[in-house]
């Protein structure tokens, strides 16, 4: 349903004489839903949302699906829709800026531009990266912005933080096999690491998988 309203609602707006001549196509695009991620906006029932999270499931015989939990980005109404993965839906191209995050304002996020401009980015939207946020952090990110307002932000890929505990290293083994669990400095996220890792090492990590990649001292 969710596909065949956004296909549809497509059609119509190309085959618009003014919305043709108004350069429609440069802001538009088709997306798949296999492909979608968080950030991503699409227009659903002639209205855009930000995807907050996309989950691929693949099960036995059955077509693949794509969960998404979306926000409706005129009303910030949340609701969850489940589309098959090779479903094209309308997409939205958007303006992108990098910027650095500053601080936490609740209930928004803080962000700031080269110029020192400042952007709020609800908590809620970007919930799944607040446990890589540490104010006044260096880190490059990108910004998307829906009509000059800020909807959505990407990290790094790579990401380097502060291991504030973790277990002394387990004598004996040198396999480097073992994990155990680090708990980072400032946010207290917890993720597993080798063995080898020590309180106030600086580790790499992926922000797409959220997993530990290597210590870096």
């Amino acid at each position: 349903m969710l596909a065949s309203v956004a296909a549809r609602h497509f059609r119509d707006r190309q085959a618009d004489p003014l919305i043709r001549q108004s350069n429609w196509t440069s802001a538009m695009s088709v997306k798949i839903a296999g492909e979608l991620q968080s950030g991503n906006v699409i227009i659903v029932d002639n209205v855009p949302v930000i995807v907050l999270k996309a989950q691929y499931n693949k099960s036995g015989r059955n077509a693949a699906v794509v969960k998404l939990r979306m926000k409706n980005l005129m009303t910030n109404r949340i609701s969850e829709s489940v589309v098959k993965a090779d479903d094209k839906l309308e997409g939205v191209m958007l303006e992108k800026k990098e910027c650095t995050y500053s601080y936490y304002a609740p209930p928004a996020h803080v962000f700031v531009d080269s110029e020192f401009n400042q952007y709020e980015i609800d908590a809620e939207s970007i919930a799944d990266l607040e446990k890589y946020l540490v104010a006044d952090m260096t880190d490059v990110c990108e910004v998307t912005f829906y009509e000059g307002r800020p909807i959505s932000v990407v990290l790094p890929k790579i990401i380097i933080r502060e291991v504030e505990y973790t277990e002394p290293v387990v004598r004996g083994d040198t396999s480097g096999k073992i994990t155990k669990t680090a708990v980072l400095k400032d946010t207290k996220h917890e993720l597993q690491v080798t063995q080898f890792v020590e309180i106030g090492d600086k580790i790499e990590i992926d922000t797409e998988t959220g997993e530990f990649r290597r210590r870096c001292t």
